[in-house]
């Protein structure tokens, strides 16, 4: 099946109020320029080296989203074009966006990663250093950042109900600080979460972005 008739294919079953990012990473600018041709616009990529190069030699109406652990250090070659930051897990995060955004002169919209999963491995804020990091505030300090929502990645495991109970978990922590927090500010509106291996149940949970690779590219 051609990268075409994936994203026709799941563009039929996702429903048209949730995003998908296609998750281009490891792929060629080729790969890309299918989907593209295809009507779809935004993808996802974890490595910034990799970003700015697709950036500068792809068509410019892209949507590009960072979704890998962002290193402070390279906030500043994405910070002039990217369209949404999945990955904001820290106070120093935080204030180099807001640096680099001041650069720029550009508000930078990003999601709040929340460790939802068992594995170690995942980054992100625990549940509860995600209500201090809100309740403390000091992201309203920053006049080039919106805070647009959270963003999980589930255990990666076959037991659905695990998967699901995790995914609620987020759901819920996103109702939570939308009332105490967020009740007046129509941009904090996403929930990132769910792959090609879990999207539906991420959807049935809630999510409003999907970030979706192998069903569209095939493996790497």
């Amino acid at each position: 099946m051609s990268i075409k008739s994936k994203i026709e294919n799941l563009k039929g079953i996702i429903p048209s109020d949730v995003k998908m990012v296609a998750v281009s990473k490891f792929h060629s600018n080729s790969e890309i320029m299918e989907a593209y041709d295809a009507g779809h616009r935004m993808f996802g990529e974890s490595r910034v080296q990799e970003l700015v190069q697709k950036y500068q030699e792809l068509p410019k109406d892209i949507e590009w989203h960072f979704i890998g652990n962002l290193q402070r250090n390279k906030v500043k070659q994405i910070a002039p074009f990217v369209s949404l930051i999945h990955s904001l897990d820290s106070e120093r995060l935080m204030l180099e966006i807001e640096k680099q955004g001041s650069v720029n002169d550009r508000v930078i919209p990003c999601l709040l990663q929340v460790h939802i999963a068992e594995e170690e491995t995942k980054s992100g804020f625990s549940p509860e250093e995600c209500r201090h990091f809100v309740a403390d505030a000091k992201w309203k300090e920053c006049s080039h950042i919106k805070i647009s929502g959270l963003m999980g990645m589930a255990t990666f495991t076959e037991d659905e109900s695990k998967v699901k109970k995790e995914f609620d978990q987020l759901r819920t922590l996103f109702g939570e600080l939308k009332d105490i927090h967020f009740k007046n500010d129509p941009d904090f509106k996403e929930i990132s979460m769910g792959m090609t291996g879990d999207f539906q149940l991420a959807i049935n949970s809630g999510s409003t972005i999907v970030r979706i690779g192998t069903l569209i590219f095939g493996s790497r």
